[in-house]
Order: structure tokens, then sequence, then C-alpha cells
């Protein structure tokens, strides 16, 4: 004996039913208290402390530049191992599928419109960036139902580009390193308009493809019906003209 309950040890009463769900509950709400939802959550507060410590002192005092550059460059660095720590070590969340691509565009979205704000980056620079990132969000939702599109090697590529390109601008640069960052970011702006377009074909390739999946799984209940139905005639075909023979015999 174990000196256990029947019904603590997973008997037919009520109260290890309750305590099952309670303890289920408890599961769940602690492992959103995990080092990638962490990492995310960081990250999330790093946006305000960064946009402060960019626009401090007029936003051109070089040493408050490098703080902000400091800030921006250990958000992009804990993106890089939020998601791959949750993907190793199984540590997936709701919260953290929703707020770690909030995150991203929030540190990102800050920096640009700042340096847009501050005359160091044109406006058009911003609202293509932001509109491609807000814009492929929004398409994300469109065809969740019908697939999930994974990041592309164009796509890692293009993220790299704009956290280097925006940390450069972060930096108070002058001379050939002010040069080097302006190639920096049209490289980083030919890479997100190319992939963003990109995403657009795999989307739609994949909601035709879905919506394709769909009616075929809803004809198919129908296209088994027919041949019982065919089935079925000849019977009755039989039974009526026996039916008919047997009114003949009695007459």
């Amino acid at each position: 004996m174990t000196g256990v309950p029947a019904s603590a040890a997973g008997g037919s009463g009520a109260t290890p039913v309750r305590g099952g769900k309670l303890g289920a509950a408890a599961v769940n709400q602690a492992s959103l208290w995990n080092i990638a939802n962490l990492l995310t959550m960081a990250r999330l507060v790093l946006v305000p402390g960064f946009v402060v410590l960019l626009l401090h002192n007029g936003g051109y005092d070089p040493a408050w530049r490098s703080f902000a550059w400091a800030a921006f460059a250990i958000a992009m660095i804990t993106d890089l191992f939020d998601g791959h720590l949750a993907r190793t070590y199984n540590l997936v969340t709701d919260f953290g599928k929703i707020a770690d691509p909030i995150a991203d565009k929030a540190i990102m979205g800050a920096a640009l419109i700042c340096l847009s704000y501050l005359g160091d980056l044109p406006w058009w620079v911003t609202g293509v960036i932001l509109f491609r990132e807000l814009g492929i969000t929004l398409m994300r939702f469109w065809v969740i139902r019908h697939g999930v599109i994974p990041a592309s090697r164009g796509g890692k590529m293009k993220t790299l580009a704009q956290g280097t390109a925006v940390g450069m601008y972060v930096l108070a640069l002058t001379g050939p390193l002010a040069t080097l960052r302006f190639w920096v970011m049209a490289v980083a702006v030919v890479l997100t308009v190319v992939t963003g377009l990109d995403y657009v074909r795999q989307a739609v390739v994949l909601r035709r493809q879905g919506l394709a999946a769909e009616r075929a799984a809803a004809e198919e209940p129908q296209a088994m019906e027919e041949p019982q139905a065919a089935a079925e005639e000849p019977g009755a075909v039989a039974e009526a003209a026996g039916a008919r023979g047997s009114a003949e015999a009695e007459r």
C-alpha cells in the first residue's frame, strides 16, 4: 500500500477530475513563463526604452545614439534566439505566436519612424518597409486556415539586411561608413519588396490549393452516395415489377 487514497490515485470520484483540470491549467499557465516568451517580453519592453534613448537630447547626441544602438542590437539578438529556443525545446505557445511578430515589427517600426522623424531616413523608405511588413502580417491571417508559409532564405536575408541597415542609421556615422549604410539600406529595400511579392505569390497559391481541397472534400460524400443510389435502383425496379405481377395474378 502506498498510503495514497484511491480517489487521489485516479479513482472514479469527482475529486481527481477537478484536481486534474486544475493541474492541467496550472501547467499551461506556467508554460507561458518560459525562456522564449521571456525574451519576447524583454524585446517588447525595450521598444519604448529604445525610442527614449534615440530621441534623447534632440536625437543627435552620438553617445545617446550609441546607447540606442545597443538596445536595438539586443532586440535583434533576442529575436534570433527566442524562436530557436521555442522550436528546439518545444516551448511554442499561443502567446509567443502572437507576441513574437508584434515585438519584431514594433522595434523595427519604432526605429524607422524615429529615423525618418529625425531626417536621417527618407519617409518613403519607412513607408515601403512598414507597408510590406503590415501587409504580409494581414496576409498571414488571410491564409492561416489553409496552412503556414515557412520562412524562406530570402526572408531571412531581408531581416538581416534590415537589421544591419537600421542599426547603421541609428549610429551617428560619417564619411565612408555613412555611404556604406546607404547601400546596405538600398539592398534591404530591394529584398523587402522582392520577398514581399514572393510571399504574396505563395499565399495566393496556398489559398487556391486549400480551396480546391475543401471543394474536393465536400464533393467526396456526394460522389459516394451516387453509386449507392444507383445500386438501390435495380432493387426498387424489381420490387415494383413483383408487385405488378402479384396484382395481375390476383385478377
